[in-house]
């Protein structure tokens, strides 16, 4: 069975938006799955208050076959190809490469080390607003439309 999934790519260290470009590479070659969509990349201020460069951001809409649980794997694996070292970086701190799993189908998943949808996906703009250019119907389960979680943002 096919599930379609968002990830949200994000960085702001060494040339960000090549590296982004890179991970939707990965993302595209991942086993069982197939890139549909990509956004355009977008610049934003980093949050948390560390700080830092901004961010290039960007969001990919994936068909796959794998579950979410081994999606997160892929994606961590596609992080560590990228020189990104959770274990050694601070929360909200730079990175090379982030991926987050927003989106699994219209699916609610908590089980460790996995929410999804993702758990601030509809406090940021740096997400709707990418996720809404390849998907502007988009409904957020439990949420409900990205489209006015994005205006109740403003």
């Amino acid at each position: 069975m096919t599930c379609h999934a968002f990830i949200g790519l994000g960085g702001n260290l060494g040339d960000a938006p090549a590296t982004l470009q890179s991970g939707l590479a990965a993302l595209a070659d991942l086993p069982q799955t197939r890139l549909l969509a990509a956004s355009g990349l977008y610049r934003t201020a980093p949050v948390g208050g560390i700080e830092q460069a901004d961010f290039t951001n960007a969001v990919a809409w994936l068909e796959t076959r794998l579950a979410a649980t081994a999606l997160l794997q892929a994606l961590f694996a596609i992080e560590r190809a990228h020189g990104r070292d959770r274990s050694r970086e601070l929360r909200w701190g730079p990175r090379t490469l982030d991926l987050d799993l927003l989106l699994y189908g219209d699916e609610i998943i908590e089980v460790e080390g996995l929410i999804v949808p993702h758990p601030r996906m509809a406090e940021r703009r740096f997400v709707l607003e990418p996720l809404l250019e390849i998907a502007p119907d988009i409904r957020i389960p439990g949420i409900g439309r990205a489209d006015e979680a994005l205006m109740r943002l403003c």
